[in-house]
């Protein structure tokens, strides 16, 4: 039986190609070269003995092998990073600010923070849940050391390290959205995920009135669970007795919404870069397979 090895470069190289929809891209991430990263590719392909890409146009999609190529890649590095940072852990040590909206406070982080508490004993991280638009000001100030958000429509500069799917939302036993004028479970004024649920009732001409106004996701849970209001949050916080509405009920499709990841410019230390990496990496590893496309203004993770 021949064994081959499998080189952490190779796979490195998958997983940002799929996540980023460009060997471009993925070349300018690891620092490489285009020619360097298709040939990665291809020696990936040419040990599993199976095509691990079908190209459609000039988009890479993956086969079914690919996708499995793809899901033992991302254990491997998940892995193999961890190793790393617990050689690397002790020597670190210090305080971190880290600023997100509630939301992703409770469905995106808890399981990385708790990898990342375990790989890094001498961090200390203090969590600040607040709003996206507030919280990128606090970035700006150096109050907050690195902040996972929400893209607004007016902000600049940040990682984008994933995207959310929104989803419209309501209670299994609920009739709310029966009614002629659906009433909303929304964030206040300025929120991505309020203009996007108004806009999409208003193109398809359904009236609606705001039921609740919430800075936060509980709020707007416990207008749902309550049988009181329809409301949209990312699918990463749909929960038991809650359920997805579809077209079919008269609730279009809502977009994919950008996450991204600051790391503000006060916050030199160590510990602040480690959790920042962290953070990148882990939340990359998870991106939805569908290109990110990219956004003028992002040009840096850090802010100035």
């Amino acid at each position: 039986m021949n064994l081959i090895s499998l080189d952490i470069r190779m796979l490195r190289s998958l997983v940002s190609v799929v996540d980023s929809g460009s060997i471009t891209e993925t070349a300018r991430r690891l620092g490489r070269t285009q020619p360097a990263i298709t040939l990665q590719l291809k020696r990936l392909e040419e040990l599993a003995g199976k095509p691990l890409f079908s190209h459609e146009g000039r988009r890479m999609a993956l086969t079914s092998d690919g996708d499995t190529v793809l899901t033992y890649a991302k254990s491997i590095l998940r892995l193999h990073d961890e190793l790393l940072s617990q050689l690397a852990a002790p020597s670190i040590e210090g305080h971190v600010v880290l600023g997100t909206p509630d939301l992703y406070a409770a469905f995106l982080l808890p399981s990385i923070l708790s990898v990342f508490r375990r790989a890094f004993p001498g961090i200390q991280v203090e969590l600040n849940c607040s709003l996206s638009t507030p919280l990128v000001n606090l970035v700006k100030r150096g109050e907050v050391d690195v902040a996972l958000v929400t893209r607004m429509n007016d902000f600049t500069g940040g990682q984008v390290v994933g995207q959310e799917q929104l989803v419209w939302m309501v209670g299994e036993r609920s009739t709310a959205h029966q009614e002629r004028q659906v009433p909303l479970a929304l964030l206040p004024p300025g929120n991505i995920y309020r203009d996007h649920a108004i806009a999409k009732l208003e193109e398809v001409h359904r009236r609606w009135r705001v039921a609740c106004q919430s800075e936060s996701v509980g709020g707007l849970q416990a207008a749902v669970f309550s049988g009181m209001a329809v409301t949209v949050l990312g699918r990463s916080a749909l929960v038991p007795t809650m359920r997805e509405l579809s077209s079919e009920e008269g609730f279009p499709p809502l977009p994919k919404v950008d996450l991204l990841l600051y790391r503000s410019h006060r916050a030199a230390s160590k510990a602040a870069q480690a959790l920042h990496d962290y953070l990148a990496h882990y939340l990359s590893l998870d991106t939805e397979l569908q290109p990110v496309p990219p956004h003028p203004a992002d040009k840096a993770g850090d802010v100035l």
